[in-house]
């Protein structure tokens, strides 16, 4: 049963800006060879870190949204965490309801009593 996620994404920045893409395709393609359905794909760039992480004090953030199955998403995280582009990921469950509320949401008007 497939459900979705969102996956964050911290690639060294140090990298040129073709491998970084091609570190993000391969992990989409991962996901897309297994079956998963890929969504939204947001590539926020060049970030500066609060604090030093594995000797860099920049990272690439991209955000991927996706539907697959938990098996999927458990090889997904093991390839991310053995890849050395990548210096940091993390692998959110999103409610199921949230992309159907999305849709069906309206404007709720603030009334002042």
């Amino acid at each position: 049963m497939k459900r979705p996620y969102e996956v964050v994404l911290i690639i060294d920045s140090a990298l040129d800006e073709d491998t970084i893409k091609s570190t993000l395709d391969k992990a989409i393609d991962l996901v897309k060879n297994q079956g998963g359905l890929v969504g939204r794909v947001e590539k926020w760039g060049r970030k500066r870190f609060a604090y030093e992480l594995k000797n860099r004090w920049e990272g690439y953030y991209a955000i991927v949204e996706l539907d697959a199955d938990p098996e999927v998403v458990a090889e997904l995280d093991r390839v991310l965490s053995i890849t050395d582009e990548v210096l940091r990921h993390k692998i959110i469950r999103t409610p199921e309801q949230s992309s159907k509320q999305k849709v069906a949401a309206k404007p709720v008007s603030e009334s002042v009593a």
